[in-house]
C-alpha cells in the first residue's frame, strides 16, 4: 500500500528537444539518401526518447514502513528530521553545501526539494536529498508515517 507517490517526470521541452535531434540527424544524413536519413532519424529518436524516459520514471514512495527513493528503499526507523527546502536553499544544498557522502535523488528540473537527515548515518550517508515538486505534502507524509 503506497501513502504517497511521486513520479519525477521530464518536461515536455525534453521531449521536443528529442524530436528536434531527430530532425537534426535526418538533415545530416540527407546526402545519403531519404531512406538513410530516415532511419538515422529514427534511430536516433528511438534513443534518445529511452534515454529521457529513463530518466524521468523515477519514483518517490512511502509506504508505511518505508521510503522508497529511486532504487533505495530506506526504513522509516532511520529516517530523522526533515527541512523543507524552496528554490535557493535546494541550489545551495546540491552545491556549495552538499556532503560527498549524502544520498542524492537529483532532479535539475525539479526546484524544489526536501533534505531528511538520517538517523546514525544510514549507510554511512548523513542525510538524504531528495528533488521534489511537493516538499510540504511529503514531509507531511513522512512524519504521518512516523507516528
Amino acid at each position: 500500500m503506497h501513502i504517497y507517490e511521486e513520479r519525477l517526470s521530464v518536461p515536455r521541452s525534453w521531449w521536443a528537444l528529442v524530436v528536434l535531434g531527430g530532425a537534426g540527424l535526418a538533415v545530416g544524413a540527407i546526402p545519403f539518401g531519404v531512406v538513410a536519413a530516415a532511419t538515422v532519424a529514427t534511430l536516433g529518436m528511438a534513443v534518445a526518447a529511452a534515454i529521457v524516459h529513463a530518466h524521468g520514471r523515477v519514483r518517490i514512495v512511502v509506504t508505511p514502513g518505508s521510503l522508497v527513493v529511486g532504487k533505495r528503499t530506506i526504513p522509516i526507523e532511520a529516517l530523522g528530521m526533515t527541512e523543507i527546502l524552496d528554490e535557493r536553499e535546494a541550489f545551495e544544498w546540491r552545491t556549495a553545501r552538499a556532503n560527498p557522502y549524502a544520498l542524492l535523488l537529483l532532479r535539475s528540473y525539479v526546484p524544489t526539494a526536501l533534505r531528511i537527515e538520517l538517523r546514525n548515518s544510514y549507510g554511512g550517508a548523513p542525510y538524504i536529498y531528495v528533488s521534489t515538486r511537493q516538499p510540504m505534502n511529503l514531509a507531511a507524509v513522512l512524519a504521518f508515517s512516523r507516528s
